[in-house]
């Protein structure tokens, strides 16, 4: 589902690949022109791996970070990249898996194993270098960026607002809450917050405590509770737990905030 007010089509979507550097300087589109074997070149630092979406209408547009959950960069989440593109961003999705093989899986076990090898230091410093990729973009703009994540790329949506202070919004589906706690003074960007009520894998008092702390802080984090919603509820590929309903109130939720937070860039 695309929210009502999303500007373009799928079919006004573009879609390809990049590949950059972690943590160092990336290439410009410049350095590009000037050096033939860029491409061609071996790389002396890991390398981040991501899919991206935008409009094929002449930019720049903000630009979006979108984390998978701990299945991997499946097709879902690439579905959610083309939807949010037609929002009106630029959407770049890592391989948050990429320094451990970049695998996708449909097998909870499996992704909660993949999930617990990941170095998630490393993994923020890949999510920092997206950000840094967008800004070598003459299609992005400049510093004008957000991040989407969900269910283990809510937690690092969340952590990763905490981290960038040029950051300008944040959307966290089902993440758990950040540690430690005074992790969230440093919170640079407005936060929404999407709350499973049945959620087994985000206790309650988890949620209680991110409101809390925001109110102690003085940080604007909107949490929006869908009662009677499990873990997961956005995802239409596990019917176990996809609720239609709550699905669609949280994506046009998703949209109001994004346009909200850019409004005036």
């Amino acid at each position: 589902m695309i929210s009502t007010s999303a500007p373009f089509t799928l079919q006004q979507i573009g879609t390809g690949t990049c590949r950059f550097p972690s943590g160092v300087a990336i290439p410009t589109l410049t350095d590009a022109a000037v050096d033939p074997y860029i491409k061609t070149r071996p790389m002396k630092h890991v390398e981040v791996e991501c899919i991206q979406f935008w409009p094929q209408e002449k930019g720049p547009y903000p630009g979006l970070v979108l984390l998978h959950e701990w299945w991997g960069l499946n097709s879902q989440i690439k579905d959610l990249g083309a939807r949010l593109a037609c929002e009106g961003y630029v959407v770049i999705i890592p391989n948050l898996y990429g320094r451990i093989g970049g695998m996708v899986t449909a097998n909870a076990e499996v992704g909660e194993a993949l999930m617990a090898k990941c170095n998630e230091a490393l993994v923020l410093q890949d999510v920092n270098s997206c950000c840094e990729y967008l800004n070598t973009r003459d299609y992005v703009k400049r510093n004008i960026h957000g991040v989407v994540g969900f269910g283990m790329g809510g937690t690092l949506a969340l952590k990763f607002a905490c981290q960038r202070k040029r950051l300008r919004a944040a959307v966290s589906y089902y993440g758990r809450m950040i540690q430690p706690d005074g992790a969230l003074k440093d919170l640079a960007c407005p936060v929404l917050y999407h709350h499973a009520g049945q959620d087994a894998w985000v206790p309650a008092q988890e949620v209680d405590r991110l409101r809390t702390l925001a109110a102690e802080y003085q940080k604007r984090v909107d949490i929006r509770t869908y009662a009677d919603a499990p873990h997961a509820f956005s995802n239409e590929t596990r019917p176990d737990s996809y609720r239609e309903g709550a699905a669609a109130d949280a994506w046009n939720a998703t949209a109001a905030f994004l346009k909200q937070c850019f409004q005036g860039t």
